[in-house]
């Protein structure tokens, strides 16, 4: 079960407002963006959350990868997202397209800060 997990926390991103809002447009630039670094999408899922007294509401944005997952979370009162990429590497090293991938989420959201984390998973073999 050797893998990599990486995670990030965005603050005060400058996107357009509607990636934090439009779970359609969000999780189909997803999906794209997991095929332009190779990994395979075997199922996906994005929910937008409704408007509460604080604002509009949020997107869950899941996409399941034959090598693991990604999974974002936004809150657009706060201008904030999380974003986590995990891959195994059973059939062999994604840790280069799960970095590429992450690059290219961070980007997406245009941070003015961000706080990452990667943990390697599993022990060697």
């Amino acid at each position: 079960m050797k893998g990599l997990h990486l995670t990030a926390d965005l603050y005060r991103c400058r996107c357009a407002a509607e990636w934090l809002t439009d779970a359609t447009q969000l999780g189909e630039w997803c999906v794209e963006a997991v095929e332009a670094v190779g990994l395979q999408v075997v199922g996906r899922l994005f929910h937008a959350f409704p408007a509460t007294e604080r604002g509009p509401g949020g997107v869950t944005a899941t996409v399941l990868l034959a090598e693991s997952h990604v999974c974002l979370h936004t809150w657009p009162e706060e201008r904030a997202v999380t974003c986590d990429v995990y891959v195994c590497n059973f059939s062999g090293d994604h840790s280069a397209k799960a970095r590429g991938l992450m690059f290219a989420l961070v980007n997406r959201f245009q941070p003015e800060w961000t706080e990452q984390r990667s943990l390697d998973r599993g022990e060697e073999a």
